[in-house]
């Protein structure tokens, strides 16, 4: 199987402002010295953190989208993050998979931050997503999601993992950074996987501050790649299939992971 190139950015989001941060973004990617097959955004890329969907929140054929499919379709990567979106009379903290042909995929956060009143406004998701990019399989998270393992918990069947690579985006406030980098690093190890965590730096309109953390990790649980704390920054890696199979095979913890079902 082929190496996957991914390119995270860490960014200071501009409150509430999607064209400020669209603009922003599209810089960042302009100025990009390589060729990713995956760029991936923070958790409400163009917004920050906010729950108060009904000033900001955008249909799912809205501006962000177009501009989702614009830049996939120029840097012939796929391009994923979060945005507020309304749908029907629910707004949901959805993860748009926006690949270069123009189709997407999406994933409703399942678990919303109670602590920032996230579930009073938003509906949450039931239905994980599972998506492929150069036979690599993929699942994407949002924030809080981080904080449940079982949510995040690989399968091994006949042989197969369900994923390789998992990605977290998020809006992850400095004040519980140790948290964010502690579980990253033990998901990679419980699930014998890839993680991406891609957080912003900066403050928002809630007062919160964001130091980033923004990193790469891999399924030993060691540290790949980073973006400085408290910077904006972008950082790019390849991910060898290779490397991840030899030490699946070597060791096989799979084999003995417990079996269970969510209830939805």
């Amino acid at each position: 199987m082929q190496d996957l190139t991914v390119t995270l950015f860490q960014a200071d989001l501009v409150w509430e402002a999607p064209d400020s941060n669209k603009e922003k973004f599209s810089e960042k990617i302009k100025h990009l010295k390589t060729s990713p097959d995956l760029i991936v955004l923070p958790e409400m890329f163009n917004t920050g953190f906010s729950v108060e969907p009904s000033k900001v929140a955008e249909t799912i054929d809205g501006p962000t989208i177009r501009w989702m499919r614009e830049q996939a379709e120029w840097t012939d990567a796929v391009i994923t993050g979060s945005l507020i979106v309304k749908d029907g009379n629910d707004y949901f903290n959805r993860l748009v998979w926006m690949q270069p042909n123009g189709f997407y995929l999406t994933y409703d956060k399942r678990h919303l931050f109670r602590m920032g009143g996230e579930h009073k406004r938003f509906t949450g998701g039931s239905e994980p997503l599972l998506v492929t990019l150069k036979d690599w399989r993929i699942r994407p998270l949002i924030c809080y999601d981080l904080r449940f393992p079982v949510w995040s918990k690989n399968v091994f069947s006949n042989d197969m993992y369900d994923y390789d690579l998992l990605i977290y985006v998020a809006n992850w406030p400095q004040s519980r950074v140790h948290i964010w980098r502690t579980l990253l690093h033990a998901r990679a190890i419980e699930n014998q996987a890839y993680v991406v965590g891609v957080n912003r730096v900066g403050d928002d309109g809630n007062d919160l501050s964001y130091s980033g953390g923004t990193r790469f990790i891999d399924a030993k649980g060691n540290l790949m790649n980073s973006v400085a704390d408290n910077e904006e920054g972008t950082v790019t890696q390849t991910l060898s299939y290779k490397e991840l199979a030899d030490f699946r095979d070597k060791f096989k913890v799979g084999l003995d992971w417990d079996i269970f079902e969510i209830k939805k």
